[in-house]
This record gives C-alpha cells, sequence and structure tokens, in this order.
C-alpha cells in the first residue's frame, strides 16, 4: 500500500472511530470532569507541556489534571519541589504515582486506570493524533535528553513524519520499563515500517496492557 493510501485510509479510520469512543464514552467523561472541578475547583484539562506531533508541529494534547495547577512548571522551576525534582530526573522524569505529592487524590485513580489519556480521542478526531503512532514528546524532555545522548537526534526525522498516537509499540512493548532511548528507537522504526496490520495488532493488544498495568510506573 502506497504512503498516500495509507494516510488517507488511516485518517478515515480515525475519525470513524474517535467519533465511536466520543460517543461511548461521553458519560464517563463528563462524570471526570465533574470529579475533577469539584475535587480543588482548578482546570479539567493540563495546558503544560504542548507537545510535538507531526512535522514538529506543536499541539496541546488533550489529557485530563492529575496534578495541581502548573505541576509541570513547578518541579522544574519552584525550589519546593527541588528534592522530587532531583528524584524525577534520576528515574528518567518519572515519578511513582504515591511518591509524587504533585498528584491529586482523583488524579491517582485516573492515573491507575488511564482514563486521563482518554480525551485524546479528540484530538484524533481534530487530526493533530491518530490512534496509533509515536508517543509525543514534548521540547523541553527532549532538549534534556539530548544533552546526555545527542546521538539519538537521529530518530527524530522518522518519528516526526508521521502522527502521534495515543496507543503505539512503545506502550504495548513495555511502556515505562523502556528507556527513553529505546523509545525514540522504537518509535522510529514504526515510523519506517508502518503498515495496517501492525497498527491492528498494537490497537488489539493495547486493553491487555492497560487492564494489566504491564510496564506502568507506579
Amino acid at each position: 500500500m502506497s504512503k498516500t493510501l495509507y494516510s488517507k485510509s488511516k485518517r478515515i479510520f480515525d475519525i470513524f472511530f474517535s467519533i465511536l469512543l466520543i460517543v461511548i464514552f461521553s458519560p464517563l467523561l463528563l462524570v471526570i470532569c465533574i470529579l475533577i472541578k469539584l475535587t480543588d475547583g482548578g482546570e479539567i484539562f493540563v495546558k503544560d507541556p504542548v507537545r510535538l506531533g507531526k512535522d514538529e508541529k506543536k499541539f496541546q494534547m488533550a489529557k485530563f489534571r492529575t496534578m495541581i495547577p502548573n505541576a509541570h512548571r513547578d518541579i522544574l522551576e519552584n525550589e519546593e519541589y527541588a528534592e522530587l525534582k532531583r528524584k524525577w530526573e534520576k528515574n528518567g522524569n518519572k515519578l511513582r504515582i504515591d511518591e509524587d505529592i504533585r498528584i491529586t487524590k482523583v488524579g491517582k485513580f485516573l492515573r491507575k486506570t488511564d482514563l486521563d489519556e482518554l480525551p485524546q480521542i479528540f484530538n484524533v478526531l481534530n487530526g493533530d493524533m491518530s490512534m496509533v503512532g509515536p508517543r509525543p514528546p514534548y521540547k523541553d524532555e527532549l532538549e534534556r535528553h539530548f544533552k546526555k545522548y545527542p546521538g539519538d537526534k537521529k530518530y527524530l526525522k522518522k518519528i516526526f513524519s508521521v502522527k502521534p498516537g495515543i496507543t503505539g509499540i512503545w506502550q504495548v512493548s513495555g511502556r515505562n520499563e523502556i528507556t527513553f532511548s529505546d523509545r525514540l528507537k522504537m518509535d522510529s522504526e514504526y515510523s519506517t515500517n508502518y503498515s495496517f496490520l501492525l497498527d491492528l495488532k498494537i490497537l488489539l493488544r493495547t486493553p491487555y496492557v492497560v487492564l494489566t498495568r504491564k510496564g506502568a510506573y507506579e
């Protein structure tokens, strides 16, 4: 199948599937919105950080807010979180749910069920994302990584040649058990060898990974 035909067919599938999911999950989405608002009155969706998608286009990835407002900026700039930042950086920009004091009570539940990722179906409908694709990075995440591993920049051209996905080869192959370098390599290989068969395999494996929490850093 040609690249053009694959892209057009995949877009049709993304539109159909995202609309179907929105219809099915709309009551749940509404309940979660209410719970987040009642908990602390803050924003329902995460504002930072902006992600990088196809052709390095910046976009706001829709995600339910699971932390206190401005949590991402705080860990980078607020001295109150200096110790937490050191632990975060040591663990490859990851913290376990129970050790990250920025996560709210509702947020812990959303993280442990992956429901915080559900609003990304609107990104798919909008065309910024696909159901399957590389995990969209954010700029300062890449900058920090490339200071230590500049050779990994070679993977970006392929990764940014396709739309990022809600799920992808990284998510179904180990998630947080995989180093950032290996994640970039895997996403680059997917972007080179994509096919409908590979997308279908990833989609079918995703529910098992979500339900079993395989590879989740908790």
